[in-house]
Parts: C-alpha cells; sequence; structure tokens
C-alpha cells in the first residue's frame, strides 16, 4: 500500500505517515454512498441530523487547543489564526443547525387559469444525492466545515478528499462527526492521489461537486463530470484594492496588512493589488512596508507569530521568482523581496510593477502586496478589472457616491468598503466569478445548493 507522509511547512519534519487509497478504495467509498441515498428507508430525520450536529459543537468546544495545534501544525497558519478558524468552524456548524430549520419550499398558485383550478401545489427541498468534497490546504478544518456539514444537515451523504498537505484536520473532523453519533457511512474521508480522485470526481453516481482549489485542476474536472452533476467551483484570484483621494492612510493600514500578510498572503482573496493615487502611492507604500518589517515572522505554533511558513518549498522558490522577475523589470522593493529559507518567504511590498509581471496578473498565494500609482480613479478601475479573475476587492473612501460608484464598476462577486478584500463571514455568499470560479459558498448557500426542489400538485374537487 502507497503511504503519505505528512511534514511539518515550518521546518519539514515528518509528522505522520497516513495510508493512501487506491481506486478499489474510491469504488467502495461510492458504492457505499450511492446505495445509502437510493434506500430511502435509510435517511435520517431531520431532528436527528440536529441532534448529531449539536453534539459535535460540543466536541469541538472540548477539544479547541488539539484542532487548532493539528491545524497550526500541518497548514503553517500562525497558532492565534489557526485557533480563529477553529472557532469559526465550530460557528458553521451552529449556522447549519440554524438554517436547517429555515429551509423549505414554497406554494406555486394554482387557479388562476380554468386549467389548473382545484389544484394546490408547492415545492419541497430533498437531499440532491451522493455529494463529493475536494478541499484545499489552507483552512484545513474550517474549508472542510463548509463541505461536509451542510450535506450532512440536509441529508446528503459526502465523501471528502483533503488536500494531500494538510489532511490530519480533516479525519480528526471526521472522527468527531462520527462519535457525535453519525453513522460512517454518511461522511467517508478519502485520501488518494490525482488518478483515485479523478475517478471519484468523474463517476455518474456524484450529484453535486465542491471543489477549492487550482483553476487549472477545478476546469479540467468540470470537463470531465458526468451529465448532471451540479458543481462549486472555488478558485484564486488577484485581488484589487482602489485607494479614494480621501482615504484616511493611517486608518487603512491595519485592514491591508492583515487582508495581505494573513496566512503568508496564502488566501484565494489576500490583498494583492493596492491602487493608490499618484501623489499618495508611495507614502501608503513605505507605510505598509515599514508595519510589514515588524511583523513576527517564524514557528506557527509560537503564539506570538504572526506570519508563518509557505505550504511548500517550491512555493517559496516561486514566490523568489516571480518577485525577481518584477524588480527586474523596473518594480522598486520596499521591504522584503527575498527568501528567509526553504520554508519562508520575507513579507513583500511592491511600489509600480510591470503590468504584465506574474506579480500583477496571476495569484501570488504568498506574502507580497503590490501597490500601483493612478491618476484617475476609472483608470484604477480598468486596470483591476483587466484580470481574466473575478473575486472579492475593495475601495477605502470616505465618500458615499466614490463607494456606491466604485462597488458597481468593479467587477467583483463582493466588494468591501473600507475594509480588505479577505474579509468573510460564513453566513455570507462567497465566491468567485469568471476564472474565479462558479457557483457560491457559504454555510446556508452551500445547503441550498446541495438540495433541490420537487413539486407537489394536488388535484381535489374540494379545492
Amino acid at each position: 500500500m502507497e503511504t503519505l507522509d505528512i511534514r511539518a511547512p515550518h521546518d519539514n519534519r515528518l509528522i505522520e505517515t497516513l495510508p493512501l487509497q487506491d481506486k478499489a478504495a474510491v469504488e467502495t467509498a461510492l458504492q457505499t454512498a450511492y446505495s445509502l441515498y437510493r434506500d430511502r428507508s435509510r435517511w435520517m430525520p431531520k431532528h436527528q441530523r440536529v441532534a448529531i450536529l449539536e453534539r459535535l459543537v460540543g466536541l469541538m468546544g472540548e477539544q479547541v487547543e488539539e484542532l487548532t495545534n493539528i491545524a497550526a501544525e500541518e497548514g503553517g497558519k500562525p497558532y492565534q489564526d489557526s485557533k480563529v478558524e477553529v472557532h469559526r468552524a465550530i460557528n458553521g456548524v451552529k449556522l447549519a443547525i440554524e438554517h436547517l430549520g429555515q429551509m423549505g419550499g414554497q406554494e406555486i398558485p394554482m387557479g388562476h387559469t380554468a386549467s389548473s383550478v382545484n389544484r394546490l401545489a408547492f415545492t419541497t427541498r430533498e437531499p440532491i444525492g451522493v455529494v463529493v468534497s475536494i478541499s484545499a490546504f489552507n483552512h484545513p478544518l474550517n474549508l472542510i466545515v463548509h463541505q461536509t456539514v451542510p450535506a450532512i444537515a440536509v441529508g446528503s451523504p459526502v465523501i471528502v478528499k483533503p488536500a494531500l498537505t494538510t489532511p490530519r484536520s480533516c479525519l480528526k473532523l471526521v472522527e468527531l462527526i462520527n462519535e457525535a453519533g453519525l453513522p460512517k457511512e454518511w461522511c467517508q474521508a478519502l485520501l488518494c492521489g490525482n488518478e483515485a480522485a479523478e475517478q471519484l470526481v468523474t463517476d455518474e453516481r456524484v450529484n453535486y461537486l465542491s471543489f477549492i482549489g487550482s483553476a487549472r485542476v477545478g476546469w479540467y474536472l468540470r470537463s470531465k463530470l458526468a451529465p448532471g452533476t451540479r458543481i462549486a467551483l472555488e478558485h484564486g484570484g488577484a485581488a484589487p484594492v482602489i485607494v479614494g483621494e480621501d482615504a484616511d492612510l493611517d486608518a487603512i493600514l491595519p485592514p491591508l496588512m492583515k487582508g495581505g500578510f494573513y496566512h503568508a498572503g496564502q488566501v484565494c482573496v489576500s490583498v494583492q493589488r493596492v491602487y493608490a493615487p499618484q501623489n499618495q502611492s508611495r507614502s501608503l507604500a513605505e507605510k505598509l512596508a515599514a508595519a510589514a518589517e515588524k511583523l513576527v515572522v517564524g514557528d506557527p505554533l509560537d503564539a506570538a507569530t504572526e506570519v508563518g511558513p509557505l505550504i511548500l518549498p517550491r512555493e517559496v522558490d516561486r514566490v523568489e521568482a516571480w518577485v525577481a522577475e518584477a524588480k527586474a523589470a523596473g518594480a522598486e522593493v520596499l521591504c522584503g523581496g527575498h527568501r528567509i529559507n526553504d520554508f519562508y518567504y520575507a513579507p513583500t511590498v511592491l511600489l509600480d510593477p510591470p503590468a504584465d509581471a506574474k506579480v500583477s496578473t496571476q495569484e501570488i498565494f504568498g506574502p507580497v502586496v503590490c501597490v500601483y500609482s493612478y491618476t484617475d480613479r476609472m483608470e484604477a478601475i480598468e486596470r483591476a478589472n483587466s484580470l481574466p479573475y473575478a473575486f472579492q476587492a475593495s475601495v477605502f473612501t470616505q465618500h458615499l457616491d466614490t463607494a456606491l460608484d466604485t462597488v458597481q464598476r468593479l467587477n467583483a462577486t463582493a466588494v468591501m468598503v473600507n475594509d480588505h478584500t479577505a474579509f468573510r463571514v460564513d453566513w455570507m455568499p462567497f465566491g468567485g466569478r469568471d476564472a474565479s470560479g462558479i457557483g457560491m459558498g457559504g454555510i446556508p448557500y452551500s445547503m441550498h445548493e446541495m438540495t433541490r426542489e420537487k413539486l407537489m400538485v394536488l388535484k381535489s374537487s374540494v379545492l
């Protein structure tokens, strides 16, 4: 049997060796989930699912410290941020419980034509079927909650494949789900390679695919789906920020720092491209650089650490190459601009990189923030919209009309006003458009997507 070494991104230390599952295991998981869904006598009533999720909240609450340390150790997100993620994950389960009582169908009016008299019609929502979730490394617990708990809540069996760099958080959550009382066949975790994963995703028994990861893989898998499989793809972006002429540079500094350097920039909506007025851009960039140089970079398990490692050494190599390319083409490096070692890249601020550099056109997914000068806000918006990605964006201004106009003009699924691009709470819609993905996440939105409507029309002479 093949095995998988889980290594700490902080220093490449071996954490654990786990077995990799093969195509036979994938087939077994699919058979189990599909037969479960097809046998309606085995479906769990809503109150039973609620009770299980309520017990899960309690179990997770009792193990916050363990869940935090697992996530920080395997994913490299600093302890303080990993703990926030754990509490978000617990709240996500609570949100699923709350929303389950709000989901329902609606009455479809009848009787306003002669052909529809004596009828009563209404819709109900029922579980969509087998859900397959492919997850990413950067939020190893909360993403798994978002991709499994909505399915459990609505009564769909779910098979989840975590990122192979961060599977331990997923395995621990599934263990707690089972301990809370969910039979194992309702939520199965698979650790498998690309071939087995493709077999899992493209099987005709899969009714819904939730994918979080690279655009290259996501769009490829979409092209291979069986007819009728519904899909949600969450890819990355290169999040733009428009700084207005009236913005208070000192006031916007903390949110830009948080949005740019949280989890070493390894967030799909991380602040990447900041457009500032020409007479303010250098001042803003220098303030960002001064603050970035003070960030505590180090061991993610240290409670004082603010910026941890990149997930793999090859990501350090990539970020180093991209910044070197931008510097050679004229970008000014105001801080950072170098690797610390094989696992860490220094928090970096670049001023006016070329528009065609990789740091300007592709998702950096590293601790690099680029500041660009503009002379006209319409020009800044045009540059912000110039890439094929469209996810979250932001604008900083104290002028209401400027805010509203910018929100309307930016090509994004969400625009934050006077906040950073990475703001998110788990009950809001979250997802990209264009090259950044399709479909919307967020606990209630995923629950809706993981069900489908059924119409019932009753005919009676007394109606």
